[in-house]
């Protein structure tokens, strides 16, 4: 049997960990998925709490941007002690959209919690096929042994 030292401080800051106020005010970023198909992307956020006039979906240049804010809905406050566990506050999300893509194409749905942004891919440059001509042509080269 192994002895083992014991270490009263050790437990206190497990405690401690669980019980202090920056972890209940940590930021909140929502889980985002994107999803390839064959002639889109599909972006999907969970955003609990929140309604369709809570998030802003915004287009600028090649960036695609997300954001809104989860204000806090309660919180347990009995004998003296205070327990928050759901992360609130402000959010933003940015993702650059691939060259060509054209951001009045871009449509958005809002459905129990779950954010859906549909982009369409940009159209695919076709390859131009060249022929290649008959006939010969010479090139004369100078010799450097003269």
């Amino acid at each position: 049997m192994a002895i083992v030292r014991w270490e009263p401080f050790r437990d206190l800051s497990e405690l401690n960990r669980l019980f202090a106020p920056a972890a209940a005010q940590r930021r909140w970023l929502p889980a985002l998925d994107l999803v390839e198909t064959a002639d889109q992307f599909v972006l999907t956020a969970d955003l609990p709490g929140l309604g369709e006039d809570d998030v802003k979906i915004e287009v600028e240049d090649r960036v695609l941007s997300i954001s809104g804010e989860r204000t806090r809905a309660s919180e347990e406050n009995k004998a003296g002690y205070r327990r928050v566990e759901r992360a609130f506050g402000a959010f933003r999300r940015t993702l650059t959209l691939p060259e060509g893509v054209d951001g009045e194409a871009i449509t958005a749905s809002f459905d129990k919690g779950v954010l859906e942004i549909a982009i369409p891919k940009p159209e695919q440059r076709k390859p131009r096929r060249i022929t290649i001509g008959t006939g010969s042509k010479t090139v004369e080269t100078e010799s450097a042994a003269a």
